[in-house]
């Protein structure tokens, strides 16, 4: 391993790729750790040079933009047959191996990964810049759950020197726009198809377009409508089914025409969830399991009566048979109360005990429990307002309890 690169000192090797090594190092003149991306041109004389002029496009790209989550560049350089770029270290891993990691992430969570990618494109794309190499690898992830595009390496400038040549693909294929399969010019909107492929990836579990080999993919990219991510994640919801449909649009007019719109809905999106705990309880749900089951089995199953009086926060002691016969005596009529009493077999209350359940009422309405003219009213009123639909309710109540003992 080489110990310096211009000024910086290397202290290890993070990784390699296709053009070349990155390595973890130091800047001694202001004591920051950086990373330096290198690309060997010890080339054949034309591929030395499109390479060359590639990688200083990516700094030049890069270097012009400053935004939360795009990654800063430093400074560039050549030492001998080397080539670098040294930019931001980032403490964190590419989104690629997380999802090797954890192939289904929380829906919250890729949400929230997915609208940062998208505000740093919407971002290059205002500055006049297009990535056109949008996939997991090209997406690091910080410890603080923070999102960083790198790589604009193939990434096409206004300005920019290097003109792709009729028919030539850049990009990774299983991640390519339709256009940029049919090496046509491509603007902004490739980047979001190819933002929406890697969206469905982390919502689906796996990639939209596959096949043994990249004609394969390819074909499928350009003729092929993949089925909606909530058909293989039923956590996903409905509003992000349409948002994926959208961003994967063919049509270059039915699709997302700026990356700011995605970013916006997919928070919008994010805001719209409930929270986690009920989210797993509409995963139960979608799953066969209604929620409302699962409670009532649980009650069904416990022995300890506190228990289950303690979820509805009553008292082990109410007693709701006798409160019924109490309720109907203070509103209904003498016959109704009779046959009540027939039908639900309880026998009539005291009157210590309707009184006293007469003077609980009249004190919680702030009359004094010993005038009789007080309790006439209360009892008059509460006769003629809600004695007809009480009776009814509490017949209801019956009906269903008769049903019940007759099922179960």
């Amino acid at each position: 391993m080489i110990s310096h690169l211009g000024r910086y000192k290397i202290i290890s090797e993070i990784g390699q790729g296709a053009m070349g090594v990155v390595y973890k190092a130091t800047d001694p003149l202001i004591d920051r750790t950086v990373a330096i991306k290198t690309i060997n041109l010890g080339l054949a004389q034309e591929e030395k040079e499109e390479y060359e002029r590639r990688f200083y496009q990516e700094a030049k790209a890069a270097g012009r933009l400053s935004h939360p989550n795009i990654v800063t560049i430093y400074d560039v350089g050549k030492s001998g047959e080397v080539a670098y770029i040294a930019m931001e270290y980032l403490h964190g891993r590419e989104l690629r191996d997380v999802l090797n990691e954890s192939k289904l992430l929380p829906v919250k969570e890729v949400l929230e990964i997915v609208s940062q990618v998208a505000s740093g494109l919407a971002y290059a794309h205002e500055n006049g810049i297009v990535h056109r190499d949008v996939k997991p690898s090209n997406i690091m992830v910080t410890h603080e759950s923070h999102v960083k595009i790198t790589d604009f390496g193939i990434a096409r400038m206004e300005s920019a020197s290097v003109h792709t040549q009729t028919g030539m693909v850049l990009g990774s294929p299983k991640y390519m726009s339709p256009e940029q399969v049919m090496g046509r010019t491509i603007d902004q909107r490739s980047d979001i198809f190819s933002l929406g492929v890697m969206l469905y990836e982390m919502l689906a579990g796996q990639a939209p377009f596959v096949g043994e080999n990249i004609n394969a993919i390819m074909y499928q990219t350009m003729n092929v409508i993949p089925a909606p991510p909530r058909n293989l994640n039923p956590a996903v919801p409905d509003m992000l089914n349409f948002i994926v449909a959208k961003a994967l649009a063919k049509d270059l007019d039915a699709r997302y025409q700026n990356a700011r719109e995605l970013a916006n809905d997919l928070r919008a999106c994010r805001d719209s969830l409930p929270p986690d705990h009920a989210l797993a309880e509409k995963s139960l749900s979608t799953s066969g399991i209604s929620h409302v089951g699962v409670v009532a089995t649980s009650l069904i199953e416990s022995t300890d009566d506190s228990k289950s009086a303690a979820v509805f926060g009553l008292s082990s002691s109410f007693d709701s048979s006798k409160a019924t016969m109490i309720l109907a005596a203070l509103t209904a009529s003498q016959e109704d109360v009779e046959e009540i009493s027939k039908t639900l077999k309880i026998s009539r209350p005291s009157m210590v005990e309707i009184n006293h359940a007469a003077s609980g009422l009249q004190a919680k309405n702030g009359m004094m429990p010993n005038s009789k003219l007080t309790r006439a009213t209360t009892t008059s009123s509460m006769s003629s307002n809600i004695g007809g639909y009480l009776l009814l309710a509490i017949m209801v109540l019956v009906v269903i309890g008769l049903i019940s003992s007759i099922l179960f």
